[in-house]
């Protein structure tokens, strides 16, 4: 099978499209037969071991996993024979974070890792990036205890997390303030903010309102220069660990102190979470916004576009078969 293959760290040029060996399934994982995958901030961060610390948990000298790739659409090839949960033929969608292996034409996956049915009316490319953007907006949204008529601003409204959060927070019912660049002010109000800021325009940090909430989905703002937008015990929770890694820190710390505080999420990835945004989907109140699209065999210019930081949303990688 062909395969995005990676066999040192490094700059999106490490990686190369090879024939590989296709994974043999074990009695409780399927094959999926990857139609659709996505390439995004954490296959940058694993391909090049930045920060550095990845490489305590990924190969200290050389990578563990030779295929990144977390997000995947495709159709179950086959079954191992204790799998009771999906058939041969199953179109399924799903988040592959501990085990990575999307960035190929085949991957194996447990039946009870984050994995569901695709909605009959989606395309594999629709579907594919639903999970990681997602899933991590969902856990910064709970992590922040956010709740129906609070007041959150959204910096960084447009990537595959902030998109995300925008759609969920107005399902929950809060009252959004997406931080965008002046092309992406329509799009972020169609995803259901109330107000936006254009950062390119203005210090969204001057802003005169405060609020509950605060969420950096970007990991490019801190603590300290959003203090002022918090109310009296307002919270600040990012999706990344920060300058010197201070929200791990501070998270710990300004909770002692009874006002603002950081709070910093443990995302959870399981079966219900999946199965979760599937009914989202269904009903309208989320859907994955696309950026591009590009072939397996153009994956290191798709590396390259994402470390741009211009991303609007999400990237799509689609997979082919020839041989069908």
């Amino acid at each position: 099978m062909k395969a995005a293959v990676r066999a040192r760290y490094g700059p999106p040029e490490v990686v190369n499209v090879l024939e590989i060996q296709q994974p043999v399934v074990k009695d409780d994982e399927l094959l999926v037969k990857v139609r659709a995958t996505t390439l995004n901030r954490t296959d940058c961060a694993m391909r090049a071991a930045k920060p550095f610390l990845w490489r305590f948990f990924t190969g200290f000298i050389r990578p563990k996993v030779p295929v990144l790739g977390t997000e995947f659409a495709g159709e179950v090839e086959a079954v191992g024979r204790d799998v009771t949960l999906f058939r041969v033929g199953d179109r399924v969608f799903g988040y592959n974070d501990p085990g990575f292996g999307a960035h190929a034409q085949y991957m194996s996956i447990p039946q009870s890792g984050t994995l569901a049915l695709i909605p009959e009316d989606l395309t594999f490319e629709e579907i594919a990036p639903s999970t990681e953007g997602a899933h991590y907006a969902r856990s910064l949204i709970r992590s922040a205890g956010i709740r129906a008529g609070q007041d959150v601003l959204v910096h960084g409204a447009t990537g595959a997390i902030g998109s995300a959060a925008v759609q969920l927070l107005n399902d929950l019912g809060a009252r959004v303030t997406a931080v965008c660049g002046t092309a992406q002010l329509d799009l972020v109000r169609k995803l259901g903010a109330d107000k936006v800021v254009d950062h390119t325009a203005t210090d969204f940090t001057k802003d005169e309102q405060d609020y509950d909430v605060v969420i950096d989905a970007v990991g490019k703002s801190t603590f300290g220069r959003c203090r002022r937008l918090l109310k009296p015990r307002g919270v600040f929770i990012a999706a990344d660990v920060g300058p010197m890694w201070q929200n791990l820190l501070l998270a710990l710390i300004t909770p002692l102190f009874g006002g603002r505080r950081v709070k910093f999420p443990l995302p959870k990835n399981d079966a219900a979470m999946a199965r979760e945004f599937k009914e989202l989907i269904e009903s309208g109140k989320f859907r994955p916004v696309i950026d591009r699209r590009y072939s397996l065999d153009e994956i290191v210019e798709a590396y390259r576009y994402v470390e741009t930081g211009q991303k609007t949303g999400n990237v799509v990688i689609s997979v082919g078969h020839p041989e069908e």
